[in-house]
């Protein structure tokens, strides 16, 4: 049977601290090759400007396979349609078999929240108590929540273009036991930072690296995944020591990345590691305490791999979802 996950299912049975230590499983079990992750498709629609891009995984210790259709439509927003859409799939490693089929919205805000709290983990200051959010919306939001499992985070300093989606973030984390300061400007955001993460879908560079503090860590993974796309300035890509989620993905779909390489204020060498060889021990993070670091990430299909097998246990358990036998 295959099991058949709606987002209201989901939004039921996400829990922040159990993905966050799968999401850095998977980053540990790639680095060390008990885990599977392909390059990512992306197929381009000759008449608009949509992408459908394909992000799989595989891996032995949470015994699947994996498989995310993404589809990114910027011009959905000019109708009032998610401008992106996604769909995953999980089988069974062994059997092949579907398990089940799940709506991507919840696992990939969660999963991309739970990957930026383990790179702050391990890249961050562990003394680090002041937040930066450049974006306010729901993905910002699932950033604290996150950012407090990991870090003793105790103000929140925050920027949107819309006063209406700062007032709309506050009421959503009022629960949780952290100040929120509005800053006036990105770079007022920025500079009282010591962790700093970008959740907008920017084309135009929004963050300029000569506000960059020493000891800052940034999470950049806002930009939506286009090689011409991004949020943090060539200067800002230089200044920092560059980790990514995975190389492969990073030079196919990082436009922060990408275009710092294009202007000449980086090499592609200049990439310090990919996350999961800092978290298993096989390359350095942070150099010292005045270090600047930047975890670029596009997203990677392990992580979704990852919290699917979190969602659908928990579902099996709970008795949740519609179960369908799709081979009668």
């Amino acid at each position: 049977m295959t099991l058949v996950l709606t987002a209201s299912n989901l939004e039921q049975l996400v829990d922040m601290h159990a993905t966050i230590d799968a999401v850095e499983q998977a980053f540990r079990d790639i680095s060390l090759g008990t885990a599977n992750q392909p390059s990512p498709v992306s197929m381009h629609v000759p008449s608009s400007d949509s992408r459908f891009v394909l992000m799989g995984g595989l891996a032995d210790f949470q015994k699947l396979a994996a498989v995310k259709l993404l589809a990114d439509i910027p011009s959905n927003d000019k109708v009032g349609l998610p401008t992106q859409r996604s769909t995953i799939l999980l089988t069974d490693q062994e059997t092949g078999e579907p398990l089940a089929v799940l709506d991507g919205r919840v696992p990939t805000r969660i999963r991309t929240a739970a990957a930026s709290a383990v790179a702050s983990k391990h890249l961050a200051r562990p003394e680090s108590s002041t937040l930066g959010m450049v974006g306010a919306g729901a993905l910002a939001v699932t950033h604290v929540e996150a950012m407090l499992a990991v870090l003793p985070i105790d103000t929140v300093v925050v920027w949107s273009r819309r006063p209406a989606t700062v007032d709309a973030f506050r009421t959503a984390v009022a629960h949780l036991d952290v100040e929120v300061v509005t800053a006036g400007t990105v770079r007022d955001a920025v500079e009282a930072a010591d962790v700093l993460c970008t959740v907008t879908p920017s084309i135009e560079p929004l963050v300029s690296g000569e506000w960059f503090m020493p000891g800052l860590h940034i999470n950049a993974i806002g930009a939506r995944p286009r090689p011409n796309h991004r949020e943090i300035d060539s200067a800002g890509m230089s200044r920092a020591g560059v980790f990514v989620d995975s190389m492969d993905t990073a030079v196919q779909k990082s436009g922060d990345l990408l275009m710092a390489v294009i202007e000449g204020a980086m090499a592609l060498g200049d990439v310090r590691a990919e996350l999961g060889d800092v978290v298993a021990g096989v390359r350095p993070g942070r150099r010292d305490g005045a270090d600047i670091t930047l975890f670029n990430s596009v997203g990677i299909g392990m992580q979704d791999l990852a919290i699917g097998r979190l969602l659908y246990d928990a579902a099996v358990r709970q008795g949740m979802g519609l179960p369908i036998d799709l081979a009668s």
